[in-house]
């Protein structure tokens, strides 16, 4: 099965781009920006995931961040938290090592609103644009292109980087300045958290009622309980499968982000924070590795967690 759906691709005049990262989110992005012509340049840590990238999409591999973003014109991250970022940046061999004047860096990992702030002054130390611009649709949606894209930054930047995103995003809003995609983000994970944790419970009542639950499923998932959710984890919850999707380890990264930034910002967040903590025993049964929506295993009639 191929690694992303065709897209169909504006017209646009071909950039040198180096993309930073390629775990499930990064590795299709990256091809949707091959597909549409530009002539893109990958690294990731694990090497062989950038030579099978290669294999897959043609294009440049390189061995540092640093020789991936020499004369691009756009660099993008996709890695894992805020440390990750700072090596991939300003490490030894990080991007802005050679980085051309006048390029724009553009972070699609899940990270706090700080590092994106501080990764921004960094940047223009440089004279290197930085924006931030973490992305929600799960692997499906970057596969085929259909990234919802929360940016923070200056118009300047946006305006420069939206045709390029498009070629993997379909929803692409500008929030604010430099931090305000991470924020939303951090709203975006308040509300999925929060409805599969209410998703588990309904699907662990019924079950235990005695309820023909594809059913159930049917009925209500056209009323006012559907959610994306429903319609796309209700049948692998029922089924009590989760080797896929976004990693309950990944789930509690992004929660103490918020959590953290609830804390500077006087928001309360008294149900974030028990989903938060029922995740953490998902990962003391041994499902760190599991799907977000494995929290059912802690309902019902479920079975402690495999990974």
């Amino acid at each position: 099965m191929p690694s992303i759906q065709k897209k169909m691709y504006a017209p646009l005049s071909s950039a040198k781009v180096a993309f930073i990262g390629l775990g499930v989110m990064g590795f299709p992005m990256a091809g949707h920006l091959a597909q549409a012509g530009h002539h893109v340049t990958v690294y990731n840590r694990t090497h062989s995931k950038a030579l099978a990238w290669q294999k897959e999409f043609g294009n440049h591999v390189s061995t540092t961040p640093a020789e991936a973003a020499k004369d691009a014109d756009f660099v993008m991250f996709c890695v894992g938290n805020d440390d990750d970022l700072r090596e991939v940046i300003q490490g030894e061999n990080g991007a802005l090592r050679h980085a051309k004047a006048g390029s724009l860096f553009i972070d699609h990992t899940t990270a706090s609103a700080n590092v994106a702030r501080e990764m921004a002054i960094v940047c223009g130390e440089k004279s290197v644009g930085f924006m931030d611009a973490p992305i929600s649709g799960g692997q499906s949606g970057a596969e085929a292109g259909k990234l919802s894209i929360m940016c923070g930054g200056s118009d300047e930047h946006f305006k420069k980087a939206l045709p390029y995103l498009e070629h993997y995003g379909t929803i692409i809003e500008l929030l604010g300045d430099t931090g305000s995609g991470q924020l939303c983000k951090m709203v975006n994970q308040i509300c999925v958290v929060s409805v599969i944790q209410g998703l588990a419970e309904a699907l662990a009542f019924g079950e235990n009622a005695g309820l023909d639950m594809q059913r159930v499923v049917k009925v209500i998932g056209g009323g006012a309980a559907s959610s994306w959710q429903m319609h796309n984890r209700s049948q692998t919850m029922l089924d009590r499968e989760f080797d896929f999707g976004f990693a309950v380890d990944w789930v509690r990264k992004d929660l103490g982000l918020v959590l953290n930034e609830a804390r500077n910002n006087g928001a309360r967040l008294p149900i974030t924070a028990l989903i938060d903590q029922l995740y953490a025993q998902v990962q003391e049964q041994g499902g760190g590795r599991l799907d977000s929506s494995s929290l059912i295993t802690l309902l019902g009639k479920s079975q402690a967690p495999q990974s």
